[in-house]
């Protein structure tokens, strides 16, 4: 799937990827959503990484905007150091309960969409994030922490369902 390349394209596919998420995790009891696969991993938690992921890329869009150093991926972590982050987080998130992740996901891609709204096709396609030490736009990032998330995450979630059967 080719990478939206304008405000409206970004938008369209934000909603519909999340549209497609909340359906499937609607319905999905405590139970299910908290039961670990074999690497302890569980739906909760990789909804709770997803809605952390869209703060984070907020975080750095408006850090950028600012003129502050923006701190890729996160204070402290380099690229390289994703998997000592993510267990970090993983830990942080260990007492999140599965009503609350799906809160702060939805909260999240509230926060990402009226951004989206609220900007232009210039603000998000017309050169790289500021601070983003990459030439991807704000526009791409953004799609990297929303809909390419959401996507991920409901193939977590149904290869999940079809597990626990």
């Amino acid at each position: 799937m080719p990478a939206a390349a304008s405000r409206d394209e970004l938008l369209a596919v934000t909603n519909r990827e999340y549209a497609k998420l909340t359906a499937l995790l609607d319905g999905i009891p405590d139970a299910v959503a908290l039961a670990p696969d074999d690497d302890d991993t569980s739906i909760k938690d990789v909804v709770a990484h997803r809605a952390h992921w869209i703060g984070l890329f907020l975080g750095w869009y408006r850090d950028g905007l600012a003129g502050r150093e923006v701190h890729l991926p996160a204070e402290g972590y380099k690229w390289n150091e994703l998997p000592r982050y993510n267990a970090d987080l993983r830990a942080r998130q260990r007492d999140l309960g599965w009503p609350e992740a799906r809160a702060q996901l939805d909260e999240a891609n509230r926060r990402l969409v009226a951004l989206l709204e609220a900007a232009t096709d210039d603000d998000l396609y017309g050169g790289p994030m500021a601070g983003g030490n990459n030439h991807w736009p704000p526009g791409r990032w953004a799609e990297s922490a929303g809909p390419s998330h959401f996507r991920s995450a409901a193939k977590y979630v149904r290869a999940r369902l079809r597990a626990i059967g």
